[in-house]
């Protein structure tokens, strides 16, 4: 069964990582088991999403896992927007 992962803003939908891994898993499905996830684990799920995201497609993380999960379940939104737009742009074109 494949996780979904609900988007409804660009702070509290984004707190646990899943989100991100489910943006970066989208275009590198053999990156790694997205399903395995656990949204309790934010800190590994950021660090997962952001270190894929610079290695598979040269997305600078404009986050910072300990800020993210310094955050807790609102992460500043224009932060996250900032970040979602910067892999927009790279990867609009796969």
């Amino acid at each position: 069964m494949i996780r979904s992962v609900k988007i409804d803003n660009f702070s509290s939908s984004w707190s646990d990582g899943l989100a991100f891994c489910a943006l970066i898993h989208h275009f590198y499905p053999d990156a790694f088991d997205f399903n395995s996830l656990n949204p309790r684990n934010r800190k590994h799920n950021f660090d997962l999403a952001f270190r894929t995201a610079e290695e598979k497609a040269g997305i600078y993380p404009l986050l910072d896992t300990e800020d993210m999960v310094a955050m807790g379940t609102r992460p500043d939104w224009k932060c996250v927007f900032t970040y979602v737009q910067s892999m927009y742009h790279k990867l609009k074109d796969m």
